[in-house]
């Protein structure tokens, strides 16, 4: 069997650079010719190279999940390049944490022919930029978007990434029993589709495990200075404090709390789950509590070769973002080699078809609404480091 290409990725904010080889650029939204292949699973082989595009945020708020997913699935394709029968041709696009500029990288990604698309970093930009895929007949695999409806939007819109209605009551439940919670106060941003969706289940999670909400407060996703609502949370007198942010705001708001004497728990949502929060949040950041789709302790082949290989190739240990984008890839190839094909409506249907696929995240499912399912687990910061909270 032929040797496959080995392809490093390039990343630009303004023009579409393609890893090794260069696809084929069809225009019109049709994919690549020569996509269709022989065998099928590990013997599959299709001659034609597999273009995949990528939308991440590099620039802008959320770049610091993009840049944890780009090396994530730079990872990924150096190793599935390594296999026999499959080569990709991975296309990484800065979305600029902007849904405009989503909108016109995904645009890019079908006029190119893209087999499947990977992306972007925030719900709130893929409920802007998916439905251009959808309406192309190009799968998407959201890699990060927990909001409630993201694969609503059409039987092309897939994600491996557990929603915070899986995570979040998990998280919920666990603070109660270790943390006996009575009564919360809650804060999350007002003008942003995933920490909404967030607060939603929150709110939810609380209610059915009887914890009384004194108080709920809102902020704007560019805020930075939050020292009158935690003031206001501190009067209140809280078991805990409950908090459906991004990382901008969840590092000044835990280290404004911890200046403030607030030394009640802080539970957050997943855009809490960055290893920037304990760089730049400091010893602030200990007895936070996150519900996480990665467990970094695992000891599974998948996640131990991961973790070890990562840190080998970057200099520094992953984080569930990494996890979610190397594992996505690996999901996109499990498509292509069930029906040996990078046809899009191949893809889609491999899609539907993914069953218990080792990952670093566990074993991961696509059910019928075309989210993943695999475990979960609850994490606090402990001596600058998420563990598993017991």
């Amino acid at each position: 069997m032929r040797k496959l290409l080995s392809s490093a990725v390039f990343l630009s904010a303004s023009v579409l650079v393609l890893a090794g080889c260069s696809s084929s650029d069809t225009g019109g939204g049709a994919s690549a010719e020569g996509l269709n292949g022989s065998g099928s699973g590990d013997s599959c082989v299709i001659d034609a190279t597999v273009p995949v595009g990528a939308a991440l945020s590099l620039t802008g708020g959320a770049a610091s999940y993009g840049e944890s997913q780009q090396m994530g699935l730079e990872l990924a394709l150096e190793h599935l390049n390594e296999k026999d029968g499959v080569a990709y041709d991975l296309t990484v696009e800065d979305d600029g944490t902007d849904p405009r500029q989503a909108i016109s990288v995904f645009e890019g990604f079908v006029s190119a022919g893209s087999s499947a698309i990977i992306g972007p970093t925030l719900s709130n930009t893929a409920f802007q930029a998916q439905p251009i895929a959808q309406e192309s007949g190009v799968p998407v695999l959201a890699i990060s978007n927990t909001a409630t409806g993201i694969t609503a939007q059409g039987d092309f819109v897939f994600r491996d990434s557990l929603t915070e209605a899986q995570v979040i009551p998990q998280t919920i439940a666990a603070a109660k029993q270790n943390l006996g919670l009575e009564k919360v106060v809650v804060m999350y941003s007002n003008d942003d589709a995933f920490t909404e969706s967030g607060v939603e289940v929150m709110q939810s999670a609380l209610d059915d495990e009887g914890v009384e909400v004194l108080d709920t407060l809102t902020f704007s996703v560019k805020d930075t200075d939050f020292r009158s609502l935690l003031t206001a949370a501190k009067q209140q007198n809280p078991d805990a404090i409950v908090v459906s942010a991004l990382i901008e705001a969840a590092i000044p708001l835990v280290t404004q709390a911890r200046e403030l004497g607030i030394d009640q728990p802080i539970i957050g949502g997943n855009g809490f789950n960055n290893p920037q929060l304990m760089a730049d949040a400091g010893e602030a950041a200990e007895g936070v509590i996150v519900g996480a789709a990665w467990n970094s302790a695992s000891d599974s082949p998948e996640n131990t070769a991961f973790m070890a290989d990562f840190e080998e190739k970057f200099g520094s240990a992953p984080d569930q973002f990494a996890a979610q984008a190397y594992s996505g890839l690996l999901v996109i190839d499990h498509a292509v080699r069930t029906n040996c094909s990078g046809e899009r409506s191949d893809v889609q249907s491999g899609l539907t078809q993914v069953t218990d696929l080792a990952t670093p995240l566990g074993a991961i499912s696509i059910n019928s609404d075309r989210d993943a399912e695999h475990p979960a687990v609850v994490q606090i910061v402990k001596d600058g480091k998420f563990t598993v909270l017991n």
